[in-house]
């Protein structure tokens, strides 16, 4: 009856854990897919004309995020009709345009802190 228990309380344990150490997970999947996305994927790809320290970009032709730090509804915007000289970025899903929002809202808060 005692190995029941000592599995019973080792299995509770372990539910207990899974939901934060998924959440850790999702958090460092956003920055990794973000990343990817801000460098790699949108066309053209951000990093081509905007500073974000977190993707390595030190480009100077738009403004820089880390500075900037937009909302997430100016992001979003940006992103999908363009914002002054910049052009509608093309090639991403809706999904991953929340990805890289958050992505942008994530990094660039943090980019003071480091």
């Amino acid at each position: 009856m005692k190995n029941l228990q000592k599995i019973s309380l080792y299995f509770f344990a372990l539910s207990l854990s899974i939901p934060f150490g998924s959440h850790l997970a999702h958090a460092q999947s956003v920055d990794e897919q973000g990343k990817k996305l801000f460098t790699q994927k949108a066309v053209p790809a951000c990093a081509y004309c905007h500073s974000l320290k977190h993707a390595d970009s030190m480009a100077e032709s738009g403004p820089d995020l880390d500075s900037l730090k937009p909302d997430a509804a100016t992001i979003e915007n940006a992103i999908r009709h363009g914002k002054g000289e910049m052009p509608a970025i093309t090639g991403l899903s809706d999904e991953e345009i929340k990805v890289l929002v958050k992505y942008l809202q994530n990094v660039a808060a943090q980019a003071d802190k480091k």
